[in-house]
């Protein structure tokens, strides 16, 4: 006989590229539009790497220590943008930039993770002192 398994529910779809690309998109025209269309797709990469890497810490959202590391990734970024010569050859810009902005994304999740265990083997260590 053939097993009918019940059909398994489906969750809600996840829309977070979506969500990520629409973000992005006036930050892309905004360099298009200033003349610079290869800087605003290296931002846009960065920029995509470090929302993704947030979403996939999302549940350290409520974490004191989350958002001003976030703020300090973003900062380091910025003189990566202002003063770094991409540069400028017969390859598309996307060649050469997207291998940096998976290379960026690797570092940004393990930066939160080194971050995530510093800080909780922190409370961790408050949490066994208060309760002895």
């Amino acid at each position: 006989m053939i097993d009918h398994d019940p059909p398994e529910a489906k969750g809600p779809t996840d829309y977070t590229g979506l969500k990520i690309a629409a973000m992005l998109a006036p930050v892309f025209l905004l360099f298009a539009f200033l003349g610079n269309a290869d800087m605003g797709l290296t931002v846009c990469i960065v920029l995509g790497a470090i929302m993704l890497a947030i979403r996939i810490r999302w549940n350290l959202r409520k974490r004191l220590w989350f958002w001003p590391l976030i703020v300090f990734i973003l900062s380091v970024h910025v003189p990566l943008f202002v003063f770094v010569r991409w540069p400028q050859g017969s390859l598309p810009t996307i060649f050469y930039t997207l291998p940096i902005g998976i290379a960026d994304f690797l570092i940004i999740l393990g930066a939160i993770g080194l971050a995530e265990r510093f800080f909780s083997k922190d409370s961790r260590s408050n949490d066994e002192a208060g309760s002895s």
